[in-house]
């Protein structure tokens, strides 16, 4: 029964999204915080703020991300961009990033220097 062809395409994609995670998880180690700190004065002005709240396009609480996992603001930034997530400011910003940029920005607010 585990020999199905439904098992082998499930083990396929097991596999194909591990190696998939290791992928992104080593493009992110490769991030500078140096630059990631340069680069994140346009990030500061609402994500360095506490309890910051916009309202645009609504009333929407910016979440902290110092000291987020690197992973997950590559996969945060990369959803912007793509427009997998849909916050219009957050996607134009989004999209001016190269993923060096993401990836150093991700290093810059994953490190101790940029939590509060």
């Amino acid at each position: 029964m585990h020999s199905s062809p439904l098992w082998k395409r499930c083990g396929l994609l097991a596999v194909s999204a591990a190696v998939a995670f290791v992928l992104s998880a080593s493009a992110c180690a490769e991030g500078d915080p140096a630059r990631g700190k340069a680069r994140a004065q346009m990030c500061e002005g609402c994500h360095g703020i506490a309890d910051y709240r916009t309202a645009y396009p609504e009333v929407y609480a910016v979440p902290k991300i110092g000291g987020q996992e690197a992973a997950y603001i590559v996969k945060a930034l990369q959803d912007y961009k793509t427009g997998a997530r849909k916050h219009p400011s957050m996607r134009g910003i989004a999209a001016t990033l190269s993923d060096q940029d993401m990836a150093d920005l991700a290093a810059y607010y994953a490190g101790g220097e940029a939590r509060e």
